[in-house]
Order: C-alpha cells, then structure tokens, then sequence
C-alpha cells in the first residue's frame, strides 16, 4: 500500500512501513536541515536514532527524528 505525505506543503510518496526520514530519502530528498553554525546540510546520518541530524516537525511536534517517525497517511511534516 502506498499514500502520501506532506513535507514543506509538496506531496511525498510513502511506501507503507517506511519512516519519514526513509520517505524523504527516497524521493531523492537528502538534506531538509543545516547546522546552526556553519550552516552545513543535514538528513539523514545514522539512520536509527542515535544521532539528530534528521530533525523534523511532524504534525506540529517538533524536533522529531525523521528515521524513527513511522510515515503515516496525511502527515504533514516541516524542516524549517
């Protein structure tokens, strides 16, 4: 099954049991972030939670790990 998801008001295809992050890599987005100080792109790094390079607002929670977030139909996701 697939459906979609909102990321920054474009649709993004989702297979289903893929996180936001695995999402978002898959539609050839790799960088939705970039470090405060040297302003550096960042997506996903380790893909299982253990870094924060993937953050995300998911359906108004902030500061979200997009590889740990299931993707669910109609989420509506920010990066900035």
């Amino acid at each position: 099954m697939s459906f979609e998801i909102t990321v920054d008001g474009r649709p993004v295809p989702v297979v289903q049991g893929q996180s936001v992050g695995a999402a978002l890599h898959a539609a050839g987005i790799t960088s939705w972030r970039s470090t405060r100080r040297e302003g550096r792109p960042r997506g996903l790094f380790c893909g299982i939670g253990v870094c924060f390079d993937c953050l995300v607002t998911v359906n108004g929670r902030e500061s979200q790990r997009a590889c740990l977030v299931p993707a669910s139909p109609g989420d509506e996701v920010t990066t900035s």
